[in-house]
Parts: structure tokens; sequence; C-alpha cells
């Protein structure tokens, strides 16, 4: 059995379940292109407080990078799941950016990386300095060997002034690319300063904004990551595009519908809940590749309810949970997270997430995940 805990304080017993018998695939995965936006692992006695330079356990941030790899996901890193914007810095980015582009080297790891204008101190700077400032991860990235999304930057939310801005920023960074990049549509959900990406609160129009920045630059587009929680949307611009551009879904909410497709079409995945969903993620995919869409259907349909719990609002904290049940599953040794962010979800909300783990199998060492919530349970003042 395994405790749980409600907002008022009341305990409840649950069965434990098995963890499901997924086995990694043989072959590389073929229906879709899978990448897990990875968290990153603190070191447990650093300083790692609100506002302190992120210190990380690199053994633990990496061996959970080889994990994904293992089940035959990509690995996108260095992204708003990592902390990005919350506690990872700009020279913990760099050398987080290094260390995961050399271990996608050493076994063969599909990875792609976040390119930011973030590493930039003031608030406020020209579109000139945002092209210049994007340049130039855009070339430590390439250099490091890893392949890029161009994330949304705050700074080019503030100082763009029109949609046509939008359009010279992008033009001028992805003509200094290497090689095709993932377009990224972070919304409000996930950042509040993002709410007028590409030009307009409405989407719509936004979208028609994004497709004119594919257009102009077709060449050097490799496909969009679009994170709105808006599978109508998504589906709407996924519509749009002409190959080889791809639309990779960051639809939390929404994945299992948007990945396994319909007449319209499907998405393929760069989503922070696979960070949490290694293993299903890939077993879902294999169900795919051997055209057996009700056996797809069966092991990740039970999944979204637990992402959506653990991107509940406010939407940004999301990483708690990942983190939460990385700890859980025994990759990382502590519950701590960069800039004390492991204590932005309360003891319920927590609760939740382990008891939806548990009824979808998100669970991988059902008897160590129950010892380590009991210990929790108990620190935290409730008896288990």
């Amino acid at each position: 059995m395994i405790t749980l805990v409600d907002a008022a304080g009341s305990t409840s017993a649950v069965e434990l379940n098995p963890a499901p018998a997924f086995t990694r695939p043989a072959a590389p995965l073929a229906s879709r292109t899978v990448y897990a936006a990875a968290h990153v692992v603190p070191r447990t006695t650093s300083d790692n407080v609100p506002g302190a330079p992120a210190d990380l356990d690199w053994d633990a941030t990496l061996a959970f990078r080889h994990h994904l790899w293992s089940w035959g996901l990509g690995v996108a890193d260095a992204m708003d799941t990592a902390q990005r914007n919350m506690g990872l810095d700009p020279a913990a980015t760099r050398e987080l950016i290094s260390r995961s582009a050399a271990e996608a080297r050493s076994v063969g790891g599909a990875l792609v990386v976040g390119v930011n204008t973030d590493h930039v101190d003031d608030a406020v700077i020209t579109l000139d300095a945002v092209i210049d400032a994007y340049k130039e991860q855009l070339h430590l990235t390439e250099d490091a060997g890893a392949s890029v999304v161009l994330m949304a930057s705050r700074h080019l939310a503030r100082a763009a002034r029109t949609a046509e801005d939008y359009e010279r920023v992008y033009s001028e960074v992805l003509a200094a690319a290497g090689a095709p990049v993932i377009l990224h549509w972070l919304g409000s959900a996930f950042d509040p300063e993002l709410g007028t990406y590409f030009g307009s609160t409405d989407t719509e129009a936004a979208s028609s904004t994004l497709l004119k920045i594919i257009a102009n630059s077709p060449d050097k587009v490799a496909g969009v990551k679009m994170s709105l929680l808006d599978a109508g949307s998504e589906r709407a611009v996924r519509s749009q595009l002409n190959a080889p551009v791809r639309m990779f879904t960051g639809d939390d909410f929404n994945y299992v519908s948007l990945i396994g497709g319909d007449s319209s079409g499907y998405s393929h995945a760069l989503l922070g809940a696979f960070a949490a969903l290694g293993p299903h993620a890939s077993a879902a995919v294999q169900a795919l590749d051997a055209e057996d869409h009700d056996a797809y259907q069966r092991i990740l349909g039970p999944t979204e309810a637990l992402s959506r719990q653990i991107f509940a609002r406010p939407t940004f904290y999301y990483k708690t949970g990942v983190a939460f049940l990385s700890w859980l599953n025994g990759h990382q040794p502590g519950v701590g997270m960069v800039g004390g962010l492991h204590t932005a979800r309360s003891l319920p909300h927590l609760s939740e997430i382990v008891r939806l783990a548990n009824e979808c199998g998100g669970l991988e060492r059902p008897d160590l995940a129950r010892e380590r919530w009991h210990g929790f349970l108990r620190v935290s003042g409730v008896a288990a």
C-alpha cells in the first residue's frame, strides 16, 4: 500500500501497482521523432537557493540523459524544463550544453539544445542586440556539435513592436544557422512575458507571422515546437507546414491525440512530460511503429492525467513535478532543485502526482518510490 494525503490533512492508502513490463527498443524509433526535454539535478549539499548560481550534480544530470537515450528517445536540453530563466544561469547553461553534446556523441544519442538570449543581463535591449545575442548562443551550440531549438526570447518580446520586427530578427538569425533549426513557440502559461509573442495575443495572427518566418527561410527550419496548450491551434499550424518542416508538439495536456494523429496528420514530440514518462513514450512509439494504435492508446492514454497534474497552474512550476518523479524513480539522490524550486508545489499536489503515477505505471521502481514518498511525508509532518 502507499499513503496519500489531501489538502485537509486526511490520509488514505491505495494499492501499490507494479511497474509496466516495457522493453527498450531493439531498433531506432521510426514512426515519430520524440525528444524528452530533460531537467537538471543539483548537488545535494550545494547552495542552490533562490538567486544563487546553479551548482549541478553532473553525474546524476548526465545519467538521466543516458536513461532517456537508452529508451530510444532524443533529448532536448537547456530548455525551459532545465530551468532556463528559473535558476539555470548562463554559465551553467553553457557547461550543460557542452557536457550533454559530448555525452550524446559518446552513445550516438539524438540531441537538440535551446538557444536563447538570456545571457544578456540588461532587461531591455535593441532588436540588433537581440540578433547578436541569439547568434552568440547559436554559434556556441553549433560549435559544441548540437542541433538547435531557437527558443522564444523575452528580450525580443520586450523589444518588438510589430510582427515585422519578429520577421526581421528571425530572418537574420536563421541566416546565420549552419543547419536547419526547430522554432519554439512558448505560450504565456509557461512564461507570462511571452503573451504577445510573434506580435499578437491573437493566436491566428501570431501563427500567420510564424508561418511567414518559415516561408522566408524554408531551408533553415526543420520544425516548429508549439507549447500553447491549445490542440486546435497546433493542428491549424500543422496543416499549413510543408515538408520537410515538421510539427513537434509541446502540448503537455493533449499530446496523446496530437502524436497519435488523425485524418489531418500527426505531430512529432518535444515534451517536458516525457522526461517524467520516458519508458511510456518509448513503448507507445514502438506500438505505432508496429501499427498497433490500440496499444499506443492503451500505453500513453492513461499518462495524460498525470501530465495535466504536473503542468497544472501555475504551469511554469511543472519542473517541480518532473524532478520529484525523477527522485521517486531513483534517478537522483535528493529531491532538491536549482533555485530552491522543489518548494514550488504543495504536499497535496505532490500526493496527487504520486496517485496518478501509481495508476498509470509511472513509478518505475514502485518499492523505492513508496519508501522515498513515505519518508518525505514523515519529514513533512504526516504519518505514513
